[in-house]
């Protein structure tokens, strides 16, 4: 499908599934290559993360322990500026490595707020992997420690990524047609 409608957008076609999967394997590798020898604890930031979590989890050959939180911060096509903890943290991370999966930094205020609540618990280490990065749009000083792709700042939906709730279903990923 090269042109997708979603509520009341179109979308097309924009990064195809196998460069996803290109980017979420690599990923996988990069991790591994700097946890190979410790058991680090992913952390999936719901609901945005949630395939390149499963596909990542696919790829990555070491020991490690996977678990779930819930954030939102945005409304419509943007971010309202807030994060609302949906789902909290249930793991005990002191001392742990913890690798935290976003699908998208784009303004950088989730993952900021984020990395601040999580220093509270004094993991041994937290680190950042997402599948998406838009430098042109983060506001705040969120620097990913492994990048799958850099992307302009367009609205993307598709491969977990939402318009309002819906098209996460899609395994590439769309931009909006302005």
């Amino acid at each position: 499908m090269g042109r997708i409608r979603i509520l009341d957008k179109e979308f097309e076609k924009n990064i195809p599934y196998e460069r996803i999967q290109m980017a979420v394997e690599r990923l996988a590798v990069e991790i591994h290559r700097d946890y190979a020898d410790r058991e680090p604890l992913f952390l999936c930031i719901l609901n945005g993360a949630f395939m390149f979590a499963a596909d990542l989890m696919k790829y990555y050959p070491g020991s490690c322990e996977i678990s779930f939180i819930k954030l939102s911060s945005y409304a419509g096509t943007s971010t309202t500026g807030e994060v609302h903890t949906l789902i909290g943290l249930d793991e005990k991370i002191s001392g742990r490595d913890v690798v935290i999966l976003e699908d998208i930094v784009d303004s950088g205020i989730t993952v900021s707020h984020l990395f601040e609540d999580l220093m509270r618990y004094q993991p041994g280490s937290i680190r950042l992997a997402c599948l998406l990065l838009k430098p042109d749009a983060v506001k705040r000083d969120v620097r990913p420690d492994y990048t799958g792709i850099e992307i302009p700042n367009d609205f993307i939906v598709g491969y977990g990524l939402d318009y309002n709730g819906f098209g996460r279903n899609y395994k590439d990923i769309y931009k909006i047609v302005e």
